[in-house]
C-alpha cells in the first residue's frame, strides 16, 4: 500500500480478506474519490470477505494531503463497518490510514483517547 501514500491523487478504499490466522486471502479496491458514507457502503465492504469467507478483514484508505490524522468521518465510517461486521460475524480488525507522512492504525488511536481533540 505504499503506492497509495506516494501516488494517489484521490482517496482510495481498501478491503484485506483474512483468514482465521489473519493472513491475507485477498485484496479489493472498493472506491476511488472522495470518501464518504454513499461511496463506502457496509453491503461493498463485506461482499468479497462473505464470498470468502474471511474470518476478519482489515480497512485501508488513504489521504492524499499527506496527512493520516483521521476525520470525523473516517471514525464514523469505521464505527459503521465495525457494527456491520459485528452482525454479520466478520471481524474489523483495524483501519489504516497510510499517506506521505506515515501511517496510522485507527484502533491504536481510538485507544489513545486522541479522538475528542478532531476538529473537523
Amino acid at each position: 500500500f505504499a503506492r497509495l501514500a506516494e501516488n494517489a491523487a484521490q482517496e482510495e478504499f481498501h478491503v484485506l480478506c483474512l483468514n482465521t490466522k489473519h493472513e491475507v486471502l485477498s485484496s479489493h479496491r472498493i472506491s476511488v474519490g472522495s470518501l464518504d458514507a454513499s461511496l463506502v457502503h457496509p453491503r461493498e465492504v463485506f461482499r468479497p470477505a462473505v464470498k470468502e469467507a474471511a474470518a476478519a478483514i482489515l480497512l485501508v484508505h488513504n489521504h492524499p494531503s499527506g496527512d493520516p490524522t483521521p476525520s470525523r468521518q473516517d471514525l464514523a465510517i469505521t464505527e459503521r463497518l465495525e457494527e456491520a461486521g459485528r452482525t454479520l460475524g466478520i471481524d474489523v480488525l483495524d483501519h489504516i490510514i497510510v499517506a506521505r507522512r506515515g501511517h496510522l492504525s485507527l484502533r491504536e488511536y481510538r485507544q489513545s483517547g486522541l479522538t475528542s481533540s478532531l476538529g473537523g
